[in-house]
């Protein structure tokens, strides 16, 4: 059986309804609410998945404030195995899990696969624990006197997480969370929401004790309890800007701490120089992969003069050779969108593009693959945008790029460092000293060079500038430790009779 005839055959376990998982087993919500499941591959929907009521939000934090004295008092290298054994179970139903993906978002199944490969680093970044957690000392920072500092847990935190990664942006959270000692109260997306319960099975199979993961499905009132439950100690997001400027300021203002990171404009700068064929090549990979559904595509190229217009033909031409349909069939190289909501705004901007003086080069919505049920839309491509056009303004999470054209480097640097967002970027260049000058320059979180989507690998942590972060740390690596962790600072000194005496005055170094 081949890895995506083995993907097929699995379906969900809970094919008809998907619910709770709350102190370690699956719980049907009685809140009598619930959403649907589609298939947006189909149309059809596939499933209905249960919202929690704030009162079974409740019931999950409860589960975790019971289960955390035990699990942050539970040795380090206890953890770390429990990290391994984890990190082994995914690796092995890591084609079930992107099947998951690929019926639920729509992405194609080599893309899913690829999702979990990325989320399985960060397990593993996190099976490194004891290393992690490693403190500081002092000794004799006065006269008998010897200073260190530890870093303990927080206690229950929480994680609400996308539509557009429901396997690698929960794994970004929990693992460091879990492996630092706290308890995890997941909030999934609710438009693919089945691979939430797998993953908590997995971690029980990994030996995660009872309430120390939980899954709450839902909607605004499940995020809203969550916000304000005084036993969250913190939680962290990704989604839209607006959305997650509203969790950072109502977050913080109930006490918590706060890692929310927005929405994307990413901007990929092609100077004269750059190698043509491979320029286009990452655009075309990075706008249109995952139907342009992701935080770190390339929405926007940015030709520097006399590039652009062969490399807006060499993006025509690869455009071309795409094909589109849905993500279980071999050989498709993009999917539909998540819902049919989504995918008739993201035409939109297509739509209205002309009006407001850009260029349709390609227009999606009149690719054959429209004549299907599934919320299918081809690539489009925009010429001569500009800022102040919404199709360049806005974030459309989908698989639409826009070209604008730049006379010069330092115009370029401008269109970027202007814009609100700041998340992700890219120069495509044989010069080093103007590769290395745009670093120095650009006032964006993360930087490709010659790279089109610089995700950052799990021993560094992930996160934009402006308007994409609300927030003093970044998502996962050694930011996420420090994130799931807070310091604490002792002062030693062990009796001896000769030194001691009565002293008002303020403590010196002696």
């Amino acid at each position: 059986m081949s890895a995506l005839e083995e993907a097929v055959s699995v379906k969900p376990a809970s094919q008809q309804r998907v619910s709770h998982w709350i102190a370690g087993k699956a719980v049907a919500s009685k809140s009598g609410r619930s959403g649907v499941v589609w298939n947006p591959a189909t149309g059809e929907a596939q499933a209905s998945v249960d919202f929690a009521s704030a009162e079974e939000v409740d019931e999950a934090v409860a589960a975790a404030k019971s289960a955390f004295p035990e699990w942050r008092a539970t040795a380090l290298s206890k953890r770390s195995e429990i990290m391994f054994r984890l990190r082994e179970l995914i690796y092995a139903k890591r084609h079930t899990i992107a099947g998951f993906l690929t019926r639920e978002h729509g992405k194609t199944f080599n893309d899913a696969l690829g999702e979990v490969a990325r989320g399985l680093e960060n397990v593993e970044f996190a099976c490194g624990i004891p290393q992690l957690l490693k403190g500081e000392y002092s000794e004799q920072a006065s006269r008998g006197v010897d200073v260190y500092q530890i870093r303990q847990p927080l206690g229950v935190v929480a994680g609400i997480t996308p539509f557009n990664f429901p396997a690698m942006v929960p794994m970004w959270m929990f693992a460091n969370a879990i492996a630092c000692g706290n308890t995890f109260v997941l909030k999934p997306s609710e438009k693919d929401p089945s691979v939430s319960l797998y993953l908590a099975d997995l971690l029980k199979q990994a030996g995660v004790p009872d309430g120390v993961f939980n899954v709450v499905q839902g909607d605004r009132v499940a995020v809203e309890r969550l916000l304000a439950h005084p036993d969250i100690k913190a939680i962290s997001f990704v989604g839209s800007t607006p959305v997650a400027r509203y969790i950072y300021e109502t977050g913080t203002r109930n006490g918590k701490r706060v890692q929310a990171l927005g929405g994307a404009k990413n901007h990929m700068v092609v100077l004269p120089d750059a190698d043509l064929g491979m320029a286009a090549d990452a655009a075309v990979s990075a706008a249109y992969g995952s139907a342009g559904e992701r935080c770190m595509a390339i929405s926007v190229v940015v030709a520097v003069g006399r590039i652009a217009d062969p490399l807006i033909e060499a993006i025509r031409e690869r455009i071309g050779k795409l094909r589109i349909g849905p993500g279980m069939e071999t050989g498709n190289d993009m999917g539909p969108l998540i819902t049919k909501e989504h995918r008739d705004r993201v035409a939109s901007y297509v739509e209205n593009a002309t009006a407001e003086g850009a260029v349709v080069v390609e227009d999606g919505r009149k690719h054959a693959v429209r004549e299907q049920n599934g919320f299918f839309l081809g690539p489009s491509l925009l010429d001569r945008v500009r800022p102040g056009m919404h199709c360049y303004d806005d974030e459309i999470f989908g698989p639409v790029l826009s070209v604008v054209r730049a006379e010069t480097y330092d115009e370029a640097v401008h269109i970027i460092n202007d814009h609100p967002m700041g998340n992700g970027t890219a120069i495509f260049t044989r010069d080093g000293g103007a590769a290395r000058q745009f670093q120095f320059d650009i006032e964006v979180g993360m930087v490709g060079i010659n790279v089109p989507i610089p995700v950052p690998v799990a021993y560094y942590s992930f996160g934009g500038w402006k308007a994409s972060l609300f927030g003093d740390l970044h998502m996962y690596g050694p930011e996420g430790v420090q994130f799931y962790t807070r310091a604490k600072l002792v002062t030693s000194r062990w009796p001896d009779p000769s030194t001691s005496r009565v002293d008002l005055g303020f403590p010196q170094v002696r």
